[in-house]
């Protein structure tokens, strides 16, 4: 029987935690949760988990006048992942890539001195990596981030979000070592339509949901 929808963020991780119980307590396990709306699902993850919780910062390239529609993403460690689908309908050059990339490019350095203050980034090597968001529409956001952390050589990488499109979620199975997905309904359309609440996450929520979950990283 489905839960859809969601009463918000922190409802969700409730729902999705259940379903990674099998990682409970395991000392080797972080929690990397994408800015901004999947830091509060990551929170309710990691505190199930009994994890440490970081953010892993991501920014997606939206199409000029229509940013919701993503045309790819940058992910720290300098990793870009474009839709070569919306690329070939809206027909923007490589000049253009390249400027959108460069404005995400600064904001996503501004969110990681915001959010992180002067605390290290949690180590990624030789750990199971459970990497959070609010949801999956297209993807592509969490696909820049999970071939950004591949680079950084987890010992297993696991994509966990509350809710996906069926394609977005099958589309994983190839990318990473295991992909949850606690809702996979059909007609998807967009991920806010699974929650009663789903209202901006701030930038203030943020840190605070980190420093609350302040744990040896």
């Amino acid at each position: 029987m489905s839960s859809l929808p969601f009463k918000d963020r922190s409802d969700a991780g409730h729902a999705l935690a259940r379903k990674l119980g099998h990682y409970r307590g395991n000392s080797n396990v972080v929690v990397l949760a994408l800015p901004r709306g999947g830091v509060p699902v990551g929170f309710e993850v990691a505190d199930f988990l009994d994890a440490p919780l970081d953010v892993f910062l991501v920014r997606k390239l939206g199409v000029p006048g229509h940013e919701e529609l993503a045309l790819g993403a940058i992910a720290s460690g300098g990793v870009r992942v474009l839709n070569q689908d919306v690329l070939y309908m809206t027909r923007i050059d490589e000049q253009g890539i390249d400027a959108i990339a460069e404005r995400e490019q600064q904001e996503l350095e501004r969110r990681e001195k915001e959010y992180r203050d002067d605390r290290p980034a949690a180590e990624i090597r030789g750990r199971i990596v459970i990497l959070v968001d609010d949801g999956l529409a297209t993807g592509a956001t969490m696909l820049a981030a999970a071939r950004a952390i591949r680079k950084l050589r987890p010992q297993r990488l696991v994509v966990a979000v509350p809710v996906s499109s069926p394609e977005a979620c099958d589309n994983f199975r190839r990318e990473v070592d295991e992909i949850v997905c606690a809702e996979t309904p059909r007609p998807f359309q967009a991920v806010g339509l699974w929650y009663e609440d789903f209202s901006q996450t701030s930038d203030e929520e943020v840190r605070d949901l980190l420093s609350r979950a302040v744990r040896t990283l």
